[in-house]
């Protein structure tokens, strides 16, 4: 590819990623909220932060840190849940120029999320080094920072209001999954599929045995699954 006709601006990139930025902010609070109630210090949430960058992910893994899960499980967990940024990023490499070179894909990849894939995807010309720099930054700024506000205010905010202020995770995962199940029928069926998976390893006897980081993965693979095989995407004719 021509970089010269590509999107290669670093303050085009950090504006496009304001948005995202701010949007993280909120979730992120939340997440420092949550990390300092199971017992984690401040400064290990917000390197938590600083490292991971993968929302549900992070969420996760703070539910099996909590419930004091063996490391396979944490890492298998996390290996499901976030399998997405590796299909986002083979599909992203196709929209590089020539500016990437092996070094820069891998340190890009690490910022790469839902909302950055859905920006830089969206770019109408291929994009460089330079913009997608820019795109994480903000992001990045902003769940950092919103961490670290969310895990300072939950040592000062009285217990029951920040018990209240867990629940705001809920309706987050809530308003991501409703947008797309109205839209898709498919998609609302593999959601429904994966709840109803989730009830049966919660209530029935034997298999409320199984630990919740277990739990996530066969709902994850098991509806995903079923979705491939019952909603399988057809492949358009060039």
């Amino acid at each position: 590819m021509n970089e010269y006709t590509s999107v290669n601006s670093y303050k085009e990139g950090f504006k496009d990623g304001i948005p995202i930025g701010l949007g993280y902010l909120s979730v992120s609070f939340t997440f420092g909220m949550m990390a300092v109630n199971t017992g984690l210090p401040v400064w290990i949430a917000v390197l938590i932060s600083m490292t991971n960058l993968t929302s549900a992910g992070q969420f996760a893994g703070i539910g099996l840190i909590a419930a004091g899960a063996p490391y396979i499980e944490m890492a298998l967990t996390q290996m499901v849940i976030n399998m997405r940024y590796a299909l986002m990023s083979i599909s992203l490499s196709q929209k590089t120029d020539s500016t990437f070179s092996l070094i820069h894909r891998l340190i890009t990849s690490f910022g790469i999320t839902d909302e950055v894939f859905a920006v830089a995807s969206g770019k109408a010309r291929d994009i460089g080094t330079k913009y997608m720099y820019g795109l994480i930054t903000a992001p990045y700024l902003g769940w950092t920072a919103g961490t670290l506000l969310g895990a300072a205010a939950s040592t000062i905010l009285p217990e029951s209001l920040c018990s209240a202020l867990n629940i705001a995770i809920y309706g987050m995962f809530i308003a991501i999954i409703t947008p797309p199940a109205r839209r898709s029928k498919p998609v609302l069926y593999v959601v429904l599929l994966a709840v109803a998976i989730s009830c049966i390893l919660r209530y029935t006897p034997v298999l409320n045995l199984i630990s919740g980081g277990f739990a996530i993965i066969i709902c994850a693979v098991a509806a995903s699954a079923a979705g491939a095989l019952l909603f399988p995407v057809k492949e358009v004719a060039q």
